[in-house]
């Protein structure tokens, strides 16, 4: 089984909360794209290595994120 994880990333501020609280450290800001607010938003930069703690989800303060398990 694995993880689906992804980020409304209009919504996204760049508070970086979910990139410090991600225990396998896949997060970062998508530097080749910004968002309508002119941020560069997060994103999961190798979905393999997610364990779908849901740390992530639970930490951003606009509910930016969304992970969902995935049957193989």
């Amino acid at each position: 089984m694995g993880f689906k994880v992804t980020f409304n990333s209009e919504r996204c501020k760049g508070c970086e909360i979910c990139i410090a609280s991600c225990p396998k450290k896949i997060l970062a800001f998508d530097k080749a794209h910004l968002n309508r607010s002119g941020i560069h938003p997060a994103m999961i930069v190798n979905m393999d290595e997610c364990i779908g703690c849901g740390n992530c989800g639970m930490m951003c303060p606009d509910a930016v994120i969304t992970i969902e398990k995935v049957e193989d």
